[in-house]
Formats: structure tokens, C-alpha cells, sequence
């Protein structure tokens, strides 16, 4: 048996998301900057996928604009903003847990004269709101704060957070990296305060290097890719025309039934978490129920070290993370995010991730948890020896 549980990592595309691209690649593949009838065709799928996408958050068609991916779309977001405001102010706040995608154009920003102040978080990583409320001035111009954490599937107080920004900076302008979030949670920027958002197509059963940023249309942002002035001149280049219609289709199916596929996830995890409390010196890093994600679980195995786990579960066919798979092509150091939450020393190499998707069955959990039940024990004893 197979049980993919890497799902935070990357999912697979759906059927109609495959068909769409295909079309869009081997039929109407024309250039939508074209003028003629080809051009036209190609111009109504990205239309289609724009209005897809702003119904699922209740915004207008012309404040979604596509993008490579979650990378490019925090990239855009911190950097485009900050060089936009930064006659009102050069400081910027984040949390000590964001994804690389923030974090380093935040180093970058810092290295160009910008003052960036890094929340601290608790030992769920929930973020400190009073220091965040000390951390906004009237020299604040950003401040970006992830919906749900990829790694130990952290829930951020977002609607409180935008609060706290506006009451102390009506100015100050609000991100948010909503990659591991959208589609699990109802996200309606208009009504939560939040001014920008980033979503990754290949999370929500999307193709692989699509992605969208929301722009409300009173922000000030500046483009940083220049060229052809496609897309309103904020995001030049020749549309992606397959990924945007796979992105679309992605956004409006992840909505169909969203109760059933989250009470589907919700049961997966409770289940999961049941079954894997039964083995012996297990910390699981994650908040339990709708208290954090419906589809991350991070477990600590005492004396187990995560790669070893991973590889040890892989001949079993079962598909794990031993981390963001953003960075496992690093050299391997221990997770930010960890430390930043005050895990153990003994334990920041014992750590990994299991994730789910509405694709995921009971049978491939349970399979995982029996799977644990035995290797565990075994992969202990030969540590000690």
C-alpha cells in the first residue's frame, strides 16, 4: 500500500485541472496579447480564472494577479510595497516562524537600509499580539504575517492581528502568505483587514509554478518584473495561460464541498493523532481539532532522527517531510521555525511533518500509524547501539 502524507508539500493535480491545461497547451494555446481570434480565446481563460478566484474571497476580478507561485507572490508582495512606501516609513514587522519566501526578501530589505522587527511566538507558535501592538509606529509600512504555519501547522489570530495593525496604523498595510491556508479556511480579505495575499497553485491540487498575489486596489506596489506591460503593467511577461486556467479551476473546486473536505481532514487528524499517541515519547508539536490546521500534523519521535524515519518509511511507500520541502535542498540545519518555538534541543532532529489532503484516506493514516508503531521501537534500539 502507498500513502502519500506529503500534501503541505505539494499535492496532485486534479483531472479537471489537467484537462483545462492540456486544452489550453494543444488547442487554444494562442498568445492573449495577440489581437486576433486565437489572442481572444486565450484572453476569455484568464479572464475565466480571475473571476474564479476573486469569488472565492469575495474581491473584484482586476486585484488578482497571477504569478510563477507563493514564492514570487511574498516576494512581490514585501518588496514591491516597501520600495512603494518608503517616504512614509522604512520599518517593516514579521514573525520569527514565516517561510523563506518572506524571510530572506526581509533579510534583503534590511541590507538596503529597511528596519524589519521579528515577532517572537509562543510554543505553538502562535504570534506575541501585545509586542506586535508595542511594534507599530508611524514609521510602519508593512507588517506580514502568515495564515497557517507550514511546518507545525500553526493558526495566526489574523483577524485580531489586522485589528491591532489598523487601531495603531490605519497607514500601515497588512500581508498575508496564505499558501497553506487557502482552500482549508474561508479567507475574505475585504472583511479580515488584509491588504495583500499570497496562494500557491500546486497546494491546492494546481499545477506546479502558478500562483496568484491579491493586491487591493488602494495599495501601492511597484511592479518588479518589467517588460511587455502585461497584466495592467504590474507583472510583465507573456501570460501563463495553462497554468492560469489550472489555477482557476483549482481555486473553484477546492470550495466545492469545503464542510465535507474539512470535516473529512479534521477526522483524519484526530485519527492519526489518536493512533500515534499510543507510541512511547511522542511531543506532537501541532494544536489538536480546528484549534490549529485541518491537515498538518508535526510529531517529535524521542531519539529517532527525522531523516532516518523518513527513509525508514519510504521502503514502506509511505511519503513524509522531514521539513519544508522548500529548503531540503539546503544544507541541512535545524528548522527556524523549531527553535523559534523553544523546541528541545534533543528533539529539533526528531521532528517531522505528516500532511493531508481531501484525497487522503483513513486506510492510508491508519497504515501510516501501524507502519509507526512498528519502526519506531526498532529505529530507537538501533540508535542506542
Amino acid at each position: 500500500m502507498e500513502a502519500y502524507l506529503d500534501n503541505s508539500a505539494t499535492t496532485k493535480c486534479l483531472e479537471e485541472v489537467k484537462d483545462i491545461v492540456v486544452k489550453t497547451m494543444m488547442e487554444d494555446f494562442g498568445n492573449p496579447s495577440s489581437k486576433h481570434l486565437a489572442g481572444v480565446y486565450a484572453e476569455r481563460y484568464l479572464k475565466e480564472a480571475r473571476e474564479a478566484i476573486a469569488k472565492t474571497m469575495k474581491v473584484t476580478e482586476k486585484e488578482i494577479f497571477f504569478t510563477s507561485g507563493g514564492t514570487e507572490s511574498d516576494n512581490w508582495a514585501i518588496i514591491g510595497t516597501a520600495l512603494a512606501n518608503q517616504r512614509q516609513g522604512r520599518h517593516i514587522i514579521t514573525t520569527s516562524v514565516e517561510h523563506a519566501a518572506v524571510l530572506e526578501p526581509m533579510r534583503y530589505l534590511e541590507e538596503n537600509g529597511f528596519e524589519v522587527t521579528y515577532l517572537n511566538v509562543d510554543r505553538y507558535g502562535r504570534v506575541d499580539l501585545e509586542q506586535l501592538r508595542e511594534a507599530v509606529t508611524e514609521e510602519t509600512i508593512l507588517v506580514s504575517v502568515m495564515y497557517v504555519n507550514n511546518e507545525i501547522g500553526t493558526l495566526e489570530p489574523i483577524e485580531e492581528i489586522a485589528k491591532i495593525i489598523k487601531e495603531k496604523n490605519p497607514k500601515t498595510l497588512f500581508h498575508v502568505d496564505a499558501i497553506q491556508a487557502y482552500g482549508k479556511y474561508r479567507i475574505y480579505p475585504k472583511k479580515t483587514g488584509i491588504d495583500l495575499l499570497s496562494v500557491s497553485g500546486h497546494k491546492i491540487h494546481g499545477p506546479k509554478g502558478t500562483g496568484f498575489l491579491y493586491i487591493n486596489e488602494k495599495v501601492k506596489i511597484k511592479p518588479l518584473i518589467l517588460g511587455g506591460g502585461q497584466q495592467k503593467g504590474m507583472r510583465s511577461g507573456t501570460d501563463n495561460v495553462p497554468g492560469a486556467a489550472g489555477l482557476g479551476m483549482a481555486a473553484r473546486l477546492s470550495y466545492e464541498s469545503y464542510e465535507e473536505k474539512r470535516e473529512h481532514l479534521l477526522k483524519l487528524k484526530e485519527s492519526f493523532m489518536e493512533q500515534v499517541s499510543e507510541i512511547e515519547n511522542t511531543i506532537f508539536n501541532n494544536l489538536p481539532g480546528e484549534e490549529g490546521a485541518p491537515h498538518i500534523v508535526s510529531v517529535s519521535f524521542e531519539g529517532v532522527r527525522s531523516e532516518v524515519l523518513l527513509h525508514a518509511l519510504e521502503e514502506k511507500e509511505i511519503y513524509i517531510s522531514a521539513g519544508s520541502a522548500c529548503s531540503s535542498n539546503k544544507k541541512q540545519t535545524a528548522s527556524h521555525t523549531l527553535i523559534a518555538v523553544h523546541m528541545p534541543k534533543a528533539l529539533l532532529d526528531c521532528t517531522v511533518r505528516f500532511s493531508f489532503c481531501e484525497m487522503t484516506t483513513m486506510e492510508e493514516i491508519t497504515y501510516c500509524a501501524e507502519t509507526l508503531k512498528q519502526i519506531i521501537p526498532m529505529l530507537r534500539r538501533y540508535a542506542r547501539h
